[in-house]
């Protein structure tokens, strides 16, 4: 339960964080307006909940990790929403910090 836990956690921060800097990147960037970066700002915060909801007590490692779940949601949303198209070098870091957060989370 504890593996499906934190793989759940992390995917909900990722959509919280990744949308949340997206929408503000909209807001201010694409000239969207305030309505979309204050619910970029809303969504960043409810990140920063889910992040302490990990069962691991230990806030250094549980970033770290999440470090790499960042990388690939990153461009994962960037297929997604802006239409990018990963090249093998992308899809190969990917795949490393995939390896790195296993060995972090789930190494002992």
């Amino acid at each position: 339960m504890t593996v499906g836990k934190t793989v759940i956690l992390f995917v909900i921060a990722a959509v919280c964080e990744i949308g949340g800097a997206w929408l503000v990147w909209q807001g201010l960037r694409e000239n969207r307006g305030w309505l979309w970066a204050g619910a970029g700002v809303v969504a960043l915060g409810v990140y920063g909940v889910v992040a302490t909801l990990q069962p691991d007590a230990h806030f250094g490692r549980v970033l770290a990790a999440y470090g790499g779940v960042f990388i690939i949601g990153s461009l994962a949303w960037a297929m997604i929403f802006d239409k990018f198209r990963p090249d093998r070098y992308d899809l190969l870091g990917a795949a490393i910090c995939v390896v790195g957060v296993g060995v972090i989370m789930f190494g002992r």
